[in-house]
């Protein structure tokens, strides 16, 4: 990965400290010459869209097909299969508050954690497969403390949606050694693995926005799933509040030796091609402003060091603010804790979501 001195891994420490001198990100607000709010966020949005590499699914009939319901503590669980693209049907778990409603909805976005036999089951508690119960609970002890956030969500009173993304749980498990090579043949398509799961996430949270008992929907996610809030809060307007935990940093601040930025593998989950000539990580979850946002951390997480956290959080301080909105954007940093989801963090976003929805 190159010596401690290299900025950048070899053959091209050189070359790398070249290219990232010239990411300006002229597209962010602020730096963009266009100045009317509305008009940026559509121009920003539209750019970001056209890195994804994958068109537009819209037109795609969701055709969803419900399992048979099964009544838990305040709420009932159901098995949903529904098309997020044309190109495949995807499973997922649909919790529901019991009462007439309407409730206020999440969109609970898993994490990656190079752990890929579970996927929506990281987040709701497998009911309906005994096999994936003890992969699912050891998930949770080690990052949730011991707790499901779907169904502690349910619990008290949302709707829940999670869905697999690809690769993970009933559309896996691949290997971590595989994802470079399942993201190089999507490029070879004209197409792009991040993109495609940045496309279903806002086709999901479109399927949830759109059911009879939810009245507003957020996205929640923590650690890759943080990210895909973000990016999702940022691409439909669907979405009307987010929480992020474990992931909001500067480019910049990624581009260090032995990051997983620079290895490959998980980081073609998150990089678009091309974005970063016009858009830093919190210019992009810029484009929710003035929607709510939520954003913790633990300051020792090894992943998102302090210097690039306060950059990305700056910039998105000075975004909401300009909005006259600085009260809507809530930045946390946990300094007792790493990469992790914590019953104290979680409590923390329950008490959020209900100030926001």
């Amino acid at each position: 990965m190159g010596t401690p001195e290299a900025p950048y891994p070899a053959p091209y420490p050189a070359l790398y400290s070249a290219l990232a001198e010239e990411l300006t990100f002229p597209l962010a607000w602020g730096t963009s010459p266009v100045r009317d709010f509305g008009r940026w966020r559509a121009t920003a949005r539209a750019k970001v869209e056209e890195c994804l590499l994958v068109p537009d699914q819209d037109g795609t009939p969701y055709a969803p097909e419900y399992a048979e319901p099964s009544p838990a503590d305040g709420y009932t669980r159901q098995l949903v299969t529904l098309s997020l693209t044309r190109y495949e049907r995807v499973r997922g778990a649909l919790l529901t508050p019991d009462g007439p409603g309407p409730f206020p909805a999440v969109l609970l976005l898993h994490d990656h954690g190079a752990r890929f036999d579970i996927g929506k089951e990281k987040c709701v508690r497998p009911w309906y497969d005994g096999t994936r119960l003890a992969s699912a609970q050891d998930w949770a002890d080690r990052h949730f403390s011991g707790r499901f956030p779907g169904d502690e969500l349910a619990r008290r009173g949302h709707v829940v949606l999670c869905l697999d993304a690809p690769g993970w749980g009933d559309r896996g498990p691949i290997t971590y050694d595989r994802q470079q090579a399942l993201a190089a043949g999507f490029y070879q398509l004209g197409s792009s693995l991040a993109g495609l799961m940045a496309r279903e996430d806002v086709r999901a949270a479109r399927f949830l926005a759109g059911l009879r008992r939810v009245r507003r929907v957020a996205a929640v996610g923590f650690s890759m799933g943080a990210h895909r809030a973000w990016q999702t809060a940022a691409l439909t307007d669907d979405v009307a509040a987010c929480a992020a935990v474990g992931w909001m940093t500067g480019l910049r601040a990624m581009m260090t030796p032995g990051h997983n930025a620079l290895r490959g593998q998980s980081a073609y989950y998150l990089f678009h091609p091309g974005l970063a000539r016009h858009l830093d990580f919190p210019d992009v979850a810029s484009i929710a402003a003035p929607r709510p946002m939520l954003l913790l951390n633990g300051a020792l997480d090894p992943l998102f060091p302090a210097d690039g956290v306060r950059v990305a959080h700056d910039k998105l301080r000075a975004v909401w603010r300009s909005r006259h909105a600085e009260e809507r954007l809530r930045v946390l940093t946990w300094p007792d804790l790493g990469h992790v989801f914590t019953d104290r963090m979680q409590d923390e976003v329950f008490r959020w979501l209900d100030s926001v929805l």
